[in-house]
């Protein structure tokens, strides 16, 4: 029986928290692993060039893609705000067939979706994050920011999404900033002693980016397949 490739969507407690650096991570190591992924990026805000979004493409060369902009990223804007709220504000409904048309071009293969913000952040008058993350059925990567107040912010995505009967595959904790945490060094244990659900990083802060990027596929390897890694 052959396995079913590897799926993932990657979402926040928050915005700014490290999701698309976890995605690419997942993308390239998917791709080193010989699983052709794609990545997608639903909807985009805060894009320098509406041509030109930058996590979506991002995540394109992370996979290794040739795929179409439209194609990784069918709903873009220039406003650095939620999606829904971008969209209403240009006085339009992103529409949602648009975004179920190309999920439905990527879904047999192994691929990484990426949210925008956290599980709340409206991607139209009716949906949310964890609404697409319903839809879709796919494990969720959930990625937080490794410090105080995580405890929190992990607890209540943790929740929202056992509410929907979602599977959570792992939390990753990522340090954005220098400095030191008094409660870092003790998050990843509480939370996998009282979630159960597995813990990886912290990814500490690296000021440069190629360093950093190979924190992040050093952390995120559990996820990989060791058997499909080694290939």
């Amino acid at each position: 029986m052959v396995p079913e490739p590897p799926r993932f969507f990657v979402t926040g407690t928050d915005t700014g928290v490290g999701k698309t650096q976890v995605s690419c991570a997942l993308l390239s190591l998917l791709k080193d692993a010989g699983h052709a992924p794609q990545g997608f990026k639903p909807y985009e805000s805060g894009c320098a060039s509406l041509e030109a979004p930058a996590d979506a493409l991002a995540m394109r060369e992370a996979a290794g893609s040739t795929l179409p902009v439209d194609a990784v990223c069918p709903h873009r804007f220039k406003a650095p705000l939620a999606p829904g709220i971008a969209a209403a504000r240009l006085g339009r409904a992103p529409d949602f067939r648009a975004t179920l048309a190309a999920w439905m071009r990527l879904k047999g293969g192994a691929v990484v979706v990426e949210g925008a913000g956290g599980l709340f952040v409206p991607v139209d008058a009716k949906r949310d994050v964890v609404d697409l993350i319903q839809r879709f059925r796919l494990p969720v990567v959930l990625v937080a920011r490794a410090g105080l107040g995580t405890l929190n912010h992990v607890a209540l995505s943790l929740e929202a999404l056992a509410a929907r009967e979602v599977s959570v595959r792992a939390v990753v904790l990522s340090r954005g900033v220098p400095g030191r945490d008094l409660a870092e060094r003790d998050n990843r244990r509480y939370l996998e002693a009282r979630h159960g659900v597995e813990v990886l990083g912290p990814v500490p802060f690296v000021e440069d980016p190629a360093r950093r990027r190979q924190a992040f596929r050093r952390a995120l390897a559990p996820l990989v397949p060791e058997r499909a890694r080694a290939r």
